[in-house]
């Protein structure tokens, strides 16, 4: 099963129980990172996500996890939330952010920078419009890297 099966796979079985628990499913992620592998689910709530927010969402992922078994390599699970300055996934979540202050972590040089910060402005398959220094900017988004929410301009 390829990732993008799995993740799928993942998200059909694991969002309900997050929703079911009355938290915001925010992004799901199955990573390979220093010779590990990382089930990464992002939950939210209007008032916060704390310590024991996590816990019940992991104690209630794991049962699943352990009675389905969908992955076939040892990982570990993580349970958090996407944070003040979050990373913005998806299209809802850059909808969400317009008007909104974000930084663009570029994976290669582009225009003589790796990163611009400024006010979202727009969006399309290709390219990220941002107000940079009361100029707008076109950052084509196959040299995006992460997108992160800094807050409101």
């Amino acid at each position: 099963m390829d990732e993008t099966a799995l993740t799928k796979e993942l998200i059909e079985l694991l969002k309900p129980i997050v929703l079911e628990l009355n938290y915001q499913f925010y992004y799901l992620e199955f990573t390979h990172e220093d010779d590990e592998d990382y089930l990464r689910i992002y939950i939210d709530n209007e008032k916060g996500i704390g310590l024991d927010d996590c816990a019940l969402v992991s104690k209630k992922i794991s049962e699943t996890l352990d009675k389905v078994d969908p992955i076939d390599v040892g990982y570990y699970l993580e349970v958090s939330s996407p944070g003040v300055y979050r990373q913005l996934f998806t299209e809802e979540h850059l909808t969400k952010s317009i008007d909104a202050k974000v930084s663009l972590e570029l994976n290669e040089l582009y225009n003589g920078k790796k990163k611009y910060t400024g006010k979202l402005l727009s969006f399309t398959l290709e390219n990220i419009h941002i107000d940079y220094k009361n100029k707008e900017v076109s950052i084509p988004r196959n040299v995006i890297d992460r997108i992160i929410l800094e807050g409101n301009v």
